[in-house]
């Protein structure tokens, strides 16, 4: 499935979220939460800091604020974009939340080959869709997509 010039944008955005996250020295993570006519309905970036919350994820957060605020059938309509391919915490969260697609920039695999072994990003290697595909109801997932765009934020973080 190709991305949208709309999808492009979204996800840009979520990059430009984790840019300035990682300008404060927040991880540099982001998600962004549209709904099926484009408008941008939620953004979050990661919250790790100020408590070194390790489940502080910017998509497991997102997920809970939007949970609260839409139902599943709601959420099933939208999209969230993330800047890094949500790990299988966040992949739970999305799918209990009811989101049907997700769009991300940088994979997992990369990701861990930037981190390595850090101590706050221990990264999992499990690709959102084999959580989302474990599931009853179905996510749709594109990704990694412009992830050169998004590694670059990781690059010197770690």
């Amino acid at each position: 499935m190709l991305l949208t010039s709309q999808d492009e944008q979204h996800l840009r955005y979520s990059f430009q979220l984790a840019n300035e996250a990682k300008q404060q020295g927040i991880h540099p993570f982001s998600a962004v939460l549209v709904d099926a006519t484009g408008k941008v309905l939620m953004d979050q970036v990661n919250g790790y800091l100020p408590d070194l919350d390790m489940t502080g994820h910017a998509e497991r957060i997102i997920m809970t604020r939007a949970s609260k605020a839409y139902r599943p059938d709601f959420l099933n309509q939208c999209t969230l974009f993330v800047s890094a391919e949500p790990c299988a915490m966040c992949a739970g969260a999305i799918y209990w939340a009811g989101v049907g697609r997700v769009v991300y920039g940088l994979s997992e695999e990369r990701l861990k080959a930037i981190t390595g072994n850090h101590p706050e990003n221990p990264t999992l290697a499990l690709p959102c869709r084999n959580v989302f595909n474990s599931g009853q109801r179905p996510t749709v997932v594109i990704g990694p997509a412009l992830e050169d765009e998004a590694a670059a934020l990781h690059e010197d973080f770690w």
